[in-house]
């Protein structure tokens, strides 16, 4: 390979030539990397001038790329990946004086039930960082993690790019939530045949535990599904609905007093939180010790 091609480079136009690859729009991409539009339109000239070819066509209001441009991206984004990592590794991460931005994919449940107590953790630490949360979950991981938009991730997964690492942080036993607070704990029968609501992102009906029924022979009926939890404690109040949560989040829902959680009257499978992150993360001191404070947090504790 000709390393006298490099010299015809600027890594700066190879940044943002990725940003317009994962934005396709000049005016995202100056947003994204917090540079005047004339900027990268005056970059994004360059560029075409460089691989002596247009790069982006205009459709609508998107710039879709070129079959030159997907062969470029495919060897350049894991280039400027392991760019990143060498840089990194001259210099420390002083968590006290950063004001460093991090990027975290999380689950809903795992914003709500867990998130706090990271925050405090990382407010005392490194009180200048910023923390921007997206929301991920077991559909949208992995388009995330690839595509840049988080550095890190938590909830369950399922698959992941083939250069994703994954470490698991607790093992999540299902609940289930209800609002007429007793002692005594729902029987199957009562489970069965009382009304549920279902969370899903996908706007599904069914969820993991009609899976489980089934292999009882057994069936549930769904009268809701919303998005989020968030809404829960709300939509529940003064019904006989029920709903089945990770075990983290509906001890955290039920602290309010006005929910009880529970086991669910059947045995179900062992559910897992993991938290991913790109394997070219591995040696940035500023990841690495993001990684261990979220481990730290929200891994299970031994008692």
């Amino acid at each position: 390979m000709n390393r006298n091609e490099l010299r015809k480079a600027d890594i700066n136009l190879m940044v943002v030539f990725e940003t317009l690859m994962l934005e396709r729009n000049v005016t995202r991409a100056a947003e994204k990397l917090f540079l005047g539009q004339p900027t990268i339109s005056s970059a994004l000239n360059r560029l075409r001038a460089l691989f002596n070819d247009p790069l982006f066509i205009r459709v609508g209001n998107r710039m879709e790329p070129t079959a030159r441009a997907n062969e470029i991206i495919h060897h350049l984004s894991p280039a400027l990946d392991a760019m990143s990592v060498a840089l990194s590794l001259t210099h420390d991460f002083d968590p006290a004086s950063s004001d460093m931005t991090f990027r975290i994919g999380l689950s809903d449940d795992v914003e709500y039930s867990l998130m706090p107590a990271l925050l405090q953790a990382l407010r005392e630490e490194a009180p200048h960082v910023v923390i921007v949360i997206k929301q991920a979950n077991y559909w949208s991981i992995s388009e995330l993690l690839a595509s840049g938009e988080i550095t890190a991730g938590v909830c369950i997964t399922k698959d992941l790019p083939a250069n994703a690492k994954r470490k698991l942080l607790r093992k999540v036993v299902p609940m289930v939530l209800r609002t007429d607070l007793s002692a005594t704990p729902l029987t199957l029968d009562e489970y069965c045949t009382r009304p549920h609501v279902v969370v899903s992102h996908v706007a599904n009906i069914s969820s993991f535990a009609d899976e489980w029924l089934e292999a009882v022979g057994r069936t549930r009926k769904a009268v809701l599904s919303i998005p989020q939890y968030t809404t829960l404690p709300a939509l529940m109040a003064g019904s006989n609905m029920l709903c089945n949560l990770p075990d983290y989040l509906a001890l955290a829902l039920s602290q309010t007093g006005a929910l009880q959680a529970e086991p669910l009257p059947f045995v179900t499978p062992t559910l897992e939180l993991s938290m991913t992150w790109l394997s070219v993360m591995d040696s940035d001191p500023a990841e690495r010790w993001l990684r261990s404070r979220i481990e730290h947090v929200m891994g299970q504790r031994e008692h």
